[in-house]
């Protein structure tokens, strides 16, 4: 098997700290420089509410979308040197520190995880991570689906309890998702599947210990309807979104079932 060789280019991070009064200093975010393309991008905290007084959380929550703005009218590099002259009293940058960059966001996140300890808040600003990947290529290896830990999703996301995170494992589903994607499910899916993204399980592979799964869009061709007036499919076909890549048919037989909706592709990376 021939290794898959990653192109990286120079970059440079810097640590956004804060000090409140009696409080030692703290990373509160990052920043990620990718020299060659002038690249910018900041990740902050979210709960302030759990560390800081009513007082301060106003000027914190609109930390993140200030810097942004002035990333934008100043530019990186007249961003960064006013910010690492003098920025306030409470909130400084670190030294630059050099950092190899392979995929921008994937980089930034890792760096976010290593450096910020943001508190977990169920639901809110962090959503359960299944450990099934999820086969982009077709039914996947058997894997028992439990939930391993909890992962902060990108702001401005609204987050509820039927939500959660896995890995989808394939090319089938390229562009929209890329092999390897973290992304984010929501379980339930109601009214009609036609065109939807979905994640099916083969439910026969229940009684030997496993489960196997898929995510492809969802087509049907109904048939007549029952006796009771009840609209039956004929064929049910997953399509991938790649045309290298073969649909799978299903008929009412098959021991599969819909149990999620395929809800957005995150920046979350677990690396």
């Amino acid at each position: 098997m021939s290794a898959t060789l990653i192109a990286t280019t120079e970059g440079e991070f810097l640590l956004v700290e804060a000090a409140l009064p009696g409080r030692s200093p703290e990373p509160i975010g990052v920043l990620l420089h990718e020299r060659d393309g002038g690249r910018l991008e900041l990740r902050l905290r979210r709960d302030w509410d759990q560390w800081m007084d009513e007082d301060d959380q106003e000027v914190f929550t609109h930390l993140e979308s200030d810097f942004a703005a002035r990333i934008s009218s100043l530019g990186p590099e007249e961003f960064l040197r006013q910010g690492e002259d003098s920025f306030s009293h409470a909130i400084w940058f670190s030294e630059r520190r050099a950092v190899m960059v392979d995929r921008f966001e994937r980089t930034l996140d890792r760096l976010y995880r290593q450096h910020v300890n943001a508190k977990v808040q169920k639901f809110h600003t962090h959503l359960p991570v299944s450990s099934c990947r999820v086969a982009a290529g077709g039914f996947g290896e058997q894997m028992a689906v439990e939930a391993e830990g909890w992962r902060e999703t990108p702001a401005g996301m609204r987050l509820t309890e039927d939500m959660f995170v896995a890995q989808v494992v394939g090319r089938s589903m390229e562009p929209e998702i890329a092999d390897g994607s973290w992304c984010v499910f929501r379980a339930g899916v109601t009214g009609s599947r036609t065109g939807r993204r979905v994640l099916v399980e083969d439910v026969s592979q229940s009684e030997e210990g496993g489960e196997r799964y898929t995510v492809k869009r969802y087509t049907s061709k109904k048939g007549k309807p029952s006796e009771y007036g009840e609209w039956r499919h004929d064929e049910i076909v997953l399509e991938p979104l790649n045309p290298e890549f073969s649909p799978i048919t299903l008929t009412e037989d098959s021991p599969c079932r819909v149990i999620a909706e395929f809800y957005l592709r995150t920046r979350l990376t677990y690396s």
